[in-house]
């Protein structure tokens, strides 16, 4: 849910959250004063092409740097699958 700022010219500003298709409040709810909605400046969300997560825009250099990283110091599935089979092949073949 949103939070918005008023402005009161009797308590100052204030926030208060509210669903987006809500419409604004008039009043003050301390004072019963008339209020202004401010327009926020702080928004938490930036959006970009592909995607809504801000891993989504990593730039390539990271990304590739990040697939060495992986590869590099990690034995892959399939190697580590063979030298299994391997060592249970010549374990029956000694017993």
């Amino acid at each position: 849910m949103p939070t918005y700022e008023y402005r009161c010219p009797e308590c100052g500003v204030f926030e208060k959250k509210q669903r987006i298709i809500e419409e604004p409040i008039e009043n003050c709810p301390k004072c019963d004063s008339p209020v202004k909605r401010l327009i926020s400046k702080n928004v938490g969300i930036v959006y970009k092409t592909g995607g809504f997560y801000s891993t989504d825009n990593r730039p390539a250099a990271y990304k590739d740097k990040a697939e060495k990283e992986s590869t590099g110091s990690k034995p892959t599935a399939e190697k580590e699958s063979k030298s299994t089979t391997e060592t249970t092949k010549s374990d029956k073949a000694s017993a």
